[in-house]
C-alpha cells in the first residue's frame, strides 16, 4: 500500500513540472521570436525534460527506499514480537506441571492425611474438629494460589482448552491416551473423560488435552 504522504508529494512535483513546461510552451508560441531565442528555448525545454526525468528517477528511488524502510521496521517489530511469544511460551510450558499438581491436589481433596506424621497420632474429637478446619483452610489456600497463578499466566496469553464428556475427538486439540471399547455407536470417536487439561497460548496449542476416547466395535 502506497504511503499517502509519498503520493501527495509526487502529485505536487508533477503539477509543478507541468506548469514549467506550459510556461515555456506559451513563450514559444508568441509571434516574432528571433531564431536564436527559439534555439535557446529548445535547449531549455530539453534540459527541463532531462531534469524532470532525473527528478522522477530520484523520487522513485526515494519512495522505494522509504517503503523498504517502513516494511523493514514492520518486519523487525513482528520478529521481536514472535521472539517474545516464543520465550513466554517456553516459560509457561515449564509452569504447566505446577498447575497439574494443583489440579491433582484439588481433585483428590485435601485431608488431614496429607500430613503423614499427623495421621499416625490418635486424635480426640476436639482434635478431629480442629483438623477439619485446618484441612478446609489448606484446601482454600490451594485453590487461591492456583487461581492467582492461572490469572498471571492468562495475562501472558494462556487459555484453557475446553473439553467435556461427549465432545467429538479432535486431533488438533486432543491427544488420546486411552481407547475404550463402547457398545453404543454414537460414542464412537467421542471423548469419554479428560485425563489431563490442555492449554493454548496466542491461538496456538501449547499442550493438547489428554483424553480417553470411545471406540465402537460391533460384536454381533
Amino acid at each position: 500500500m502506497d504511503d499517502p504522504q509519498i503520493e501527495t508529494e509526487k502529485q505536487n512535483n508533477d503539477s509543478s513540472e507541468d506548469g514549467a513546461i506550459e510556461e515555456v510552451g506559451f513563450i514559444e508560441e508568441r509571434e516574432g521570436i528571433a531564431p536564436d531565442l527559439h534555439a535557446r528555448l529548445e535547449k531549455v525545454k530539453f534540459a527541463l525534460k532531462r531534469c524532470e526525468q532525473e527528478k522522477r528517477e530520484y523520487l522513485d528511488g526515494w519512495q522505494r527506499a522509504k517503503a523498504d524502510h517502513i516494511n523493514y521496521r514492520k518486519d523487525e517489530g513482528k520478529r521481536f514480537e514472535d521472539m517474545a511469544r516464543f520465550v513466554i511460551s517456553g516459560v509457561v510450558s515449564d509452569i504447566l506441571p505446577v498447575l497439574d499438581s494443583f489440579d491433582l491436589a484439588i481433585m483428590h481433596g485435601v485431608s488431614p492425611e496429607i500430613d503423614p506424621v499427623r495421621s499416625q497420632v490418635s486424635q480426640t474429637p476436639a482434635d478431629s474438629t480442629k483438623s477439619d478446619r485446618t484441612s478446609n483452610g489448606v484446601e482454600k489456600g490451594i485453590l487461591l494460589i492456583k487461581s492467582q497463578l492461572y490469572d498471571i499466566l492468562k495475562k501472558r496469553g494462556l487459555e484453557l482448552i475446553g473439553v467435556k464428556q461427549g465432545d467429538a475427538f479432535d486431533p488438533a486439540y486432543h491427544e488420546a491416551l486411552e481407547q475404550v471399547e463402547v457398545s453404543e455407536k454414537e460414542k464412537d470417536g467421542v471423548v469419554l473423560e479428560e485425563l489431563q487439561k490442555g492449554y493454548m497460548i496466542h491461538d496456538r496449542v501449547l499442550r493438547p488435552a489428554k483424553v480417553k476416547v470411545g471406540i465402537y466395535k460391533n460384536n454381533e
